[in-house]
């Protein structure tokens, strides 16, 4: 079943239609579906997919001749072989001087790898023949750092010829509401919280299963899908995974400024900030500022991908014990006991998420600018202190208290955040408060009489948002 991307497929279609020449980049980290995406736009359209491999210039030549003849001049398929990539391009160029034609190169940087001339091979083409054809160029490739830098960047041959450009990224909670039909709400989150946005691994979930089940085949048996998963990933994208696994551990156990991280992972800080540098290219880690800040003094690092953030906080510090066969001792012990304080983070992203939604269909009290979290000194308590989100434009703000908690959320929670407020000179102030289960009576008695604030709970936000995203996928 194909979910989702409906935004990048209205895209793909209009430029179909177009019926001249374009070249489209897309692009995104391992496993988000961007090969799922191009052979979803693909079907029952004239298309070649090619697929190149981590390998020489001449294997990958042989795969995409077969490829190209087996759309075009399938008796020739698998008995004919293009001599040079120069003859191949030429071939493509003939066949889409006469009809619309799709070329799809998947893992395009396994391609330049092998063959390093192709990118200004392709410049040429494109500039010499296929501008003046119906051809459908599409490239595609999982190290986002080739892409931008080889293919998108201004030095690169390629640069000023694509006609569109599509990073992909994980799923938000309500565009993965489809992958958990059958769970309840509190359920969907928590599940979003220990996998993520991205489509791989939602399409793991077994919804005939618990919550509970769910987390220990996938993540604490030595078979299960995620138990491996990191490690894996790590050493097919980096040369030094043995570092890189230091550094994610450091974040995970609360490390979060450059100099902790550094400390705990025993690299110099400069080094280390390269190999975080890297982290962040592949979308495993993101660095936050403040919201409205601008110093990188106060800049902080998180992991920035929920099933690596799950499995470093349960899996890896209970390998031996998983090993050994005990993942349901591992989920009592460790998983249920600290899942509620994890959900923390990942309710705030999911509340951060509705907002954005909001913004879009034009249900917040003013345009929506920037959302973040903001921390920081507050000079009017001599106190550290944080806030959950808080979005502003000009002279307005929101500010959002996120309650993932079993119990009804008080009055206190709207006392804290107008205190909160009191820090910042906006001229209008708002209130939202974010509830897994719900509020006690004297806040909703309290937004009854007061017009800035909003009370939204887990279900209110999947039946409203919910609903309208799953009216376009």
């Amino acid at each position: 079943m194909f979910v989702g991307r409906v935004e990048e497929l209205k895209k793909l279609e209009e430029m179909y239609r177009s019926k001249q020449f374009e070249f489209a980049v897309i692009y995104g980290r391992r496993r988000i579906g961007k090969t799922t995406l191009i052979k979803e736009f693909i079907k029952n359209k004239k298309a070649i997919f090619f697929m190149a491999r981590e390998a020489d210039s001449s294997i990958n030549l042989a795969g995409f001749s077969n490829d190209v003849y087996g759309v075009v001049a399938k008796e020739l398929a698998g008995n004919a072989q293009f001599s040079d990539w120069e003859s191949a391009l030429d071939f493509v160029a003939r066949i889409a001087k006469r009809e619309r034609i799709v070329l799809a190169i998947d893992e395009y940087p396994y391609l330049a790898g092998g063959f390093s001339p192709i990118s200004s091979l392709l410049q040429a083409h494109i500039d010499q023949q296929f501008k003046d054809t119906r051809l459908f160029l599409i490239l595609s490739g999982s190290s986002m750092s080739f892409m931008e830098n080889q293919v998108l960047a201004y030095k690169s041959p390629l640069y000023g010829r694509r006609t569109a450009q599509f990073k992909i990224s994980p799923f938000s909670f309500f565009e993965a509401l489809p992958f958990f039909e059958g769970f309840e709400a509190e359920d969907k989150a928590t599940l979003y919280g220990a996998v993520g946005g991205v489509p791989e691994y939602l399409s793991k979930l077994n919804s005939k299963r618990t919550v509970k089940q769910n987390i220990i085949e996938l993540f604490l048996t030595p078979s299960g899908h995620f138990f491996e998963e990191p490690s894996n990933l790590l050493k097919q994208e980096l040369r030094d995974p043995s570092t890189y696994n230091t550094i994610i551990e450091a974040i995970a156990y609360g490390a979060s400024r450059l100099s902790e991280i550094s400390s705990k992972s025993g690299l110099e800080s400069n080094k280390c900030g390269k190999y975080i540098k890297s982290l962040i290219e592949l979308g495993l880690v993101k660095k936050e500022v403040p919201v409205f800040e601008t110093s990188s003094r106060k800049s902080i690092y998180r992991l920035d991908d929920f099933m690596f953030r799950f499995w470093y906080r349960f899996v890896f510090p209970n390998l031996s014990a998983i090993v050994s066969g005990l993942g349901n001792q591992v989920y009592e012990a460790e998983v249920r006991k600290n899942l509620s304080s994890y959900m923390g983070s990942p309710f705030e992203d999911i509340c951060k998420q509705f907002l954005v939604e909001e913004a879009k269909r034009g249900n917040l009290p003013f345009l929506l600018t920037s959302v973040g979290k903001w921390w920081g000194n507050n000079p009017l308590e001599k106190r550290q202190e944080e806030i959950d989100l808080l979005a502003y434009h000009e002279t307005s703000a929101l500010f959002v208290e996120c309650k993932w908690t079993n119990a009804l959320v008080g009055a206190d929670a709207l006392h804290d955040l107008e205190a909160q407020s009191k820090m910042f000179a906006f001229a209008n102030k708002w209130f939202l408060i974010c509830a897994k289960r719900g509020f006690k009576q004297s806040l909703i008695s309290g937004q009854q009489n007061d017009d800035r604030l909003r009370l939204v709970t887990l279900m209110d936000m999947i039946d409203k948002v919910g609903k309208n995203v799953r009216n376009c996928l």
